[in-house]
């Protein structure tokens, strides 16, 4: 039980952060960084924060600061989490600073866990979040589930792009199915790792239906040895359907996550899904065939 109110507790800091929408207009980006703070932080826990995340509280004034309520949180993870694992005080606070065009995401943690940096990297990619350093810190150990909310806001109010509510909540549900995973393989790497491989395939091979998405599937089980419930492979089928119908391109994935894609790499482990693969095959027939018959 303690466990799960931890991993409600990081749910929330991601739920907290998604609540603010962005007013900031394309031509009228928000040049200061963008610190969320948990509503229920205590005075001294707001200290603890602040410290962690290096930022000096007469300084506050040198970036945009809103506050996350529990109700934040239980908006965007009520359909994920119980109530009961959500809890009832808000304390994730996330601090994020827009980085040049092409450097990726960088996620840094602290009092964190639960959830590893990779995994944030892989939901915020999911959002469409690019090129940002992302601190996540609770005022003591918690899992920082709840942290992708006020990041993703973060991230409009700083830019003035808009991330779709249907992005936030695919970027939401990936968090917590990694985090869960990572829990039942006692594997946090692994976790992160087989989310990541499982999306490039499935968007790579453009797979939409759950037939084609359960393949894939079953194919990075074996790539990187991990073992899935029914009920997991159902949960993870369900999230690949809505991350397809974000229209992600796989090479700008591999860019802003390339900590994690770069590890695949080194595993010798081929991203290209099965029917990329077919067509990678065809092509190359068609073209020496066609070079014959010239």
């Amino acid at each position: 039980m303690f466990k799960k109110k931890i991993v409600a507790l990081s749910a929330i800091m991601i739920a907290g952060l998604m609540t603010f929408q962005a007013n900031v207009s394309a031509d009228a980006v928000e040049e200061k960084p963008y610190l969320s703070l948990g509503a229920d932080l205590s005075a001294s826990q707001k200290s603890k924060v602040l410290e962690l995340l290096g930022v000096k509280e007469n300084e506050l004034d040198q970036y945009k600061v809103v506050k996350v309520t529990n109700k934040d949180e239980h908006k965007y993870l009520d359909d994920y989490l119980d109530s009961s694992v959500i809890g009832t005080h808000a304390l994730s606070s996330v601090l994020i600073e827009k980085r040049d065009k092409g450097e990726g995401i960088d996620v840094t943690t602290k009092n964190i866990t639960y959830c590893t940096a990779g995994m944030y990297e892989n939901a915020l990619t999911t959002a469409g979040v690019t090129d940002a350093n992302v601190t996540v810190a609770g005022p003591f150990n918690i899992t920082g589930t709840a942290a992708l909310v006020g990041a993703m806001n973060a991230y409009e109010d700083m830019t003035g792009e808009n991330i779709s509510s249907e992005s936030k909540d695919a970027a939401t549900n990936e968090l917590v199915v990694t985090s869960k995973l990572a829990d039942q393989l006692n594997d946090s790497e692994k976790a992160e790792q087989f989310l990541a491989l499982i999306k490039e395939k499935v968007l790579s091979d453009d797979a939409k239906t759950k037939e084609d998405i359960n393949t894939i599937i079953d194919e990075c089980s074996k790539d990187l040895d991990v073992n899935i419930t029914d009920d997991q492979r159902e949960q993870i089928a369900e999230l690949m359907q809505k991350i397809n119908k974000l229209d992600l391109n796989v090479n700008d994935l591999k860019e802003q996550a390339s900590k994690i894609y770069d590890k695949l790499s080194e595993m010798d482990i081929d991203a290209q899904g099965i029917f990329a693969k077919i067509k990678t095959v065809l092509s190359s027939i068609f073209a020496a065939l066609s070079g014959l018959l010239q």
